[in-house]
């Protein structure tokens, strides 16, 4: 506890203009792209096993709408499409799997049995 303390004080009390370190709880995995990382920041910091989104409540924590394949091919989610954009790293760094459903415009992101911290 002693150096979660020093480091937050360390952070809070840098002068302005000085780069300060990130918060000791903040974890920025440089594999997720940074439009998703406010996404995968809060699924991280999630107890529950499983966390149920509406696409509405992903929308906010993006702050931009999801494309039309999120909303109309479960490929989109699962991790099946192969191509370049990287969205599925937002859960999959937070060491959780998706399971959409598409009828119901809700996602639900179960955490990984056996990850580390789980």
């Amino acid at each position: 506890m002693g150096w979660l303390l020093r480091t937050w004080n360390a952070w809070r009390q840098a002068p302005p203009g000085e780069v300060k370190p990130d918060p000791p709880y903040r974890h920025k995995p440089a594999d997720v792209p940074s439009e998703y990382r406010a996404f995968h920041d809060y699924l991280e910091h999630r107890y529950a096993t499983t966390v149920v989104l509406t696409f509405r409540d992903i929308e906010a924590l993006l702050g931009f709408s999801l494309p039309n394949a999120a909303r109309a091919d479960r490929d989109w989610w699962t991790g099946t499409i192969i191509g370049t954009d990287r969205h599925s790293e937002a859960w999959a760094a937070a060491r959780r799997t998706a399971t959409p459903n598409l009828a119901a415009q809700t996602v639900a992101f179960d955490r990984v049995l056996g990850a580390p911290g789980s």
